[in-house]
């Protein structure tokens, strides 16, 4: 069990045990102390997103954990990536 995090460091420390301990393989971002990034793109619960260039929303999931979609996920963000001189 861990305790909230009450500082940036401790936050990055808790993402280190996920990544490390855990073997956790998607990319990880840590949100900053004022959950900027929580308040922005509503995660909770849990999505999947994909973020286009400029911080455009290019696709937003299901609530998970029980209607993620990795597949959806990622097929939009080949189709997303593949577009020619895409600059969004």
């Amino acid at each position: 069990m861990f305790k909230q995090p009450t500082t940036f460091a401790e936050r990055e420390a808790l993402s280190k045990v996920l990544v490390e301990r855990l073997k956790y393989r998607l990319p990880v971002a840590i949100d900053g102390m004022d959950n900027a990034a929580d308040k922005a793109f509503a995660a909770w619960p849990e999505r999947i997103y994909v973020i286009g260039r400029g911080g455009r929303i290019v696709y937003k999931g299901g609530m998970g954990p029980f209607h993620f979609d990795p597949e959806e996920a990622e097929k939009t963000l080949a189709e997303y990536l593949s577009v020619p001189g895409r600059t969004d």
